[in-house]
């Protein structure tokens, strides 16, 4: 990754940060290739370094591409930025506010998201591991026989995890959702300790090698339920179509939010279009109704339209696309499971 670090730095450099300050994980593994399994604090200067834990120490000088040094105490961490000459830190927004507190009377601080802005855009590599996750995930979930599956929706929740694991994943990427019955109008319903009931909704991801996927399937029996399914089918399918380098990703949110709208359901569209995902399962950008990013080559970005009637059921249909020229569907899963 070292030339997003370049970048990260040219882009400090414009906005006259001398440093920056990150301790989310995922930021740290996307800099480092070190993921902590406990706390760190990754300094990305003119010569980054890692302050990691005792617990870490091991780990991360086995695989960070960055020096690492054993954390003593932020007061000493301070102390070195301070001697270094350092008096304009960036930190993550995610920072939590005691560790602010800690800076702000040393440092002039910036809340910045430079890493964010580097991890829209995926690598070859990454968008490999990202359909790696995606082909364990679709696998698993084809291997669970469903349809004729007489478990509890919390036990089908676990094989799948299970099965997953079992074909290459390194765990799942969210909690797995397995809804039925009028439970499947709520977008993160959780499986509960009864039979299946109809529809059946299932929102899945594995994770490999620190990369996740995500893909939803509802199953539907009655007319009632194959006519929403239709209509958000539909919009899954037009917006992804829509997909194309230099169009916004509000614009790709009113292809699916229009059509689901024009058959009289918009208010039931509870939800953003999708979101981009990689090392977390939401990334930026996403397809909704206040992204104005503009889609580039290599964003990796989920389409997930979907129907909730409350207290009846709920329909949502969700693929992974990598874009390129144009939006290519990640994985082979059919959309209709019959």
């Amino acid at each position: 990754m070292d030339s997003h670090l370049d970048n990260i730095l040219k882009d400090m450099d414009e906005d006259d940060i001398q440093a920056y300050l990150l301790t989310k994980f995922t930021n740290v593994e996307y800099i480092s290739n070190y993921k902590p399994t406990s706390f760190a604090f990754c300094i990305i200067k003119e010569n980054p370094i890692i302050y990691a834990s005792s617990m870490d120490m091991e780990i991360a000088k086995n695989n960070s591409t960055i020096e690492v040094k054993e954390y003593e105490s932020f007061e000493v961490m301070l102390r070195e930025l301070k001697e270094e000459g350092i008096s304009s830190l960036a930190i993550e927004p995610t920072l939590p506010f005691s560790s602010y507190e800690k800076l702000r009377d040393d440092f002039t601080i910036t809340s910045k998201t430079y890493v964010d802005k580097q991890r829209m855009i995926k690598t070859p590599q990454e968008i490999e591991k990202i359909t790696k996750a995606t082909e364990i995930a679709q696998k698993s979930f084809l291997q669970l026989d469903i349809l004729n599956n007489q478990n509890t929706e919390k036990e089908i929740a676990f094989d799948l995890v299970r099965l997953m694991i079992e074909n290459g994943a390194d765990k799942e990427s969210f909690d797995t959702i397995v809804t039925s019955g009028a439970s499947s109008s709520l977008p993160h319903a959780i499986p509960e300790a009864k039979q299946l009931e109809k529809p059946i909704l299932i929102d899945w991801g594995a994770i490999f090698e620190g990369y996740c996927s995500d893909n939803t399937r509802t199953m539907v029996y009655t007319e009632a339920q194959h006519e929403i399914w239709d209509i958000v089918a539909e919009a899954h399918d037009k917006a992804i179509k829509a997909i194309r380098p230099g169009l916004k990703c509000i614009e790709v949110d009113k292809v699916a939010r229009d059509i689901i709208t024009d058959y009289g359901y918009g208010d039931r569209f509870i939800h953003s279009t999708g979101h981009s995902l990689g090392l977390d399962i939401h990334e930026t950008p996403g397809f909704s109704i206040r992204d104005e990013t503009v889609i580039e080559e290599g964003m990796v970005i989920t389409v997930e339209p979907g129907i909730y009637l409350e207290g009846e059921f709920g329909v949502r249909l969700e693929d992974t696309v990598a874009i390129y020229k144009k939006a290519n569907v990640i994985g082979d899963l059919p959309l209709m499971i019959d």
